[in-house]
């Protein structure tokens, strides 16, 4: 299968450069798979599909202010010209793996400043183009890191976000994410209870998104495709409430690819869920047979992208673009900031 399989026209005024004014207030499309029936709703409306004996799988991770713009430090004592690091996966206490920009400033050994509490040194680079740096600095890591950062929005948003934790879910706990988990950005406090109170479960697991699962994919076959790995947690308690749900003949409800992607990564053929921690470099795609996963909130996603491609395998490819074309001419809101669909 080609990656061309999966673009779709998008006008570009309807990528969103703004979250909802109320978080459940975005529009919910709801596709059946087994009727093929679509249907236009608001995210308020989800407790309607959802039903008692249900699990719903949330991702409690925390975006981090992994965008760092610095300076090159010379050995003559002048300013050195401009760096931005992205922070992908920690590797020790002060060591990073991390995406540069201009790639050919951050030669190993070069030095960078970012204002008066963070150097870092560029010790090497990774095959697939980032680089291992080496930060030193004083005090506590996370609250030097709040100071220097800035969240790392996507590319195609342009618009300043003016409440940073809008970037964040209402139930984020975890740092260590380089991007949220974007579907879970519609869910208020409020509408979490509705759920619990209705007689759903909820469950929460980990898996820190990395930029690598939006990194566009190159290669003209998608099985040439290699994934970034993300780092994953399921405890046991969450394994042993998953694999109840489904054997009381409930459906395990994922919000977001991320938790599809952890919870198909623990599961066995048989569907039993287990307790673990790693990383996945999981890449779903039509034709995948999910083992956990029966239903799934999720954005919509940029064309020819691998979140496509999964959204894809849990009908077909046909159909999803077939869901998508409906959605551009009902003009929902797309990616990040956008508008949500229910796919069950």
């Amino acid at each position: 299968m080609k990656t061309s399989d999966f673009y779709y026209d998008l006008p570009p005024e309807l990528i969103a450069q703004h979250p909802a004014q109320k978080r459940d207030e975005s529009r919910l499309l709801v596709y059946h798979r087994d009727s093929k029936q679509v249907e236009d709703r608001h995210f308020y409306d989800l407790p309607q599909y959802l039903r008692p004996g249900d699990c719903l799988v949330l991702n409690r991770t925390r975006v981090i202010p992994a965008r760092l713009i610095g300076e090159r430090i010379t050995e003559d004592g002048t300013k050195g010209g401009a760096m931005e690091f992205l922070l992908l996966k920690r590797l020790s206490d002060c060591r990073w793996e991390t995406l540069v920009k201009p790639g050919r400033r951050a030669k190993t050994g070069a030095r960078f400043r970012f204002g008066d509490e963070l150097t870092a040194e560029v010790e090497e680079s990774t095959p697939t183009g980032g680089r291992i740096v080496r930060f030193t600095f004083e005090g506590i890591w996370e609250e030097v890191l709040e100071r220097a950062g800035s969240v790392p929005l996507p590319p195609y948003i342009t618009e300043q976000l003016e409440d940073k934790e809008r970037y964040q879910t209402v139930y984020a706990k975890e740092e260590g994410s380089a991007a949220a988990p974007t579907a879970g950005l519609h869910f208020t406090k409020e509408l979490l209870e509705r759920i619990q109170k209705m007689g759903v479960s909820v469950v929460e697991i980990l898996l820190h998104v990395g930029l690598g699962t939006f990194r566009p994919v190159k290669a003209e076959n998608i099985e040439d495709h290699q994934m970034h790995s993300e780092y994953y947690e399921v405890s046991e308690e969450n394994a042993a409430a998953l694999n109840a749900c489904r054997a009381a003949g409930g459906r395990i409800v994922c919000v977001g690819t991320t938790s599809c992607r952890t919870l198909e990564t623990v599961t066995d053929d048989d569907g039993i869920v287990h307790a673990n921690s790693g990383w996945t470099d999981i890449f779903i795609t039509p034709g995948y047979r999910f083992k956990a996963v029966d239903a799934l909130v999720t954005n919509f996603h940029l064309p020819e992208s691998t979140l496509l491609m999964l959204v894809s395998a849990l009908s077909s490819r046909e159909e999803m673009l077939g869901v998508y074309r409906h959605a551009v001419e009902e003009r929902y809101r797309f990616f990040s900031f956008g508008d949500a669909m229910l796919i069950v």
